[in-house]
């Protein structure tokens, strides 16, 4: 082994130390079928609202208000489930036939809150509040 046994425990304290460090405790719960119907809800909505953005005609409306589509989409990847939940529940309020351009104001509405309380910068006439 080693000349020094000293040496030889405190190499031995060493490992166990990061063997035990690198160990992480592990969480057993319950989770109701509410929480996952909500998590697959607000994963279908967000890839709804992808696939609405990647609509040629939205792109379109939202190049026409200053907005750049892909920038756009990369937004709506990064929202929360709040907000996606909050702007699909918008969505779903419109009349049927005003669809698209509702869809855009709406996004377009959302990325001005968002900008005004400065979780965002895509506008740059708005200046976040202190």
């Amino acid at each position: 082994m080693s000349n020094n046994p000293g040496k030889f425990l405190l190499a031995l304290l060493c490992v166990l130390a990061l063997v035990a460090g690198s160990m992480g405790t592990a969480f057993a719960g319950m989770v109701g079928t509410g929480q996952l119907l909500a998590a697959e809800q607000v994963k279908m909505d967000r890839e709804q609202l992808l696939a609405t953005l990647s609509r040629a005609d939205v792109k379109q409306q939202l190049s026409d208000l200053g907005v750049d589509p892909q920038q756009a989409a990369e937004r709506v990847a990064r929202m929360t489930d709040a907000e996606i939940a909050a702007l699909s529940e918008g969505l779903g309020d419109l009349p049927a036939g005003s669809g698209v351009l509702g869809a855009v104001l709406l996004i377009f509405i959302v990325f001005v809150i968002t900008d005004v309380i400065g979780a965002t910068d895509i506008f740059p006439f708005i200046r976040p509040v202190n």
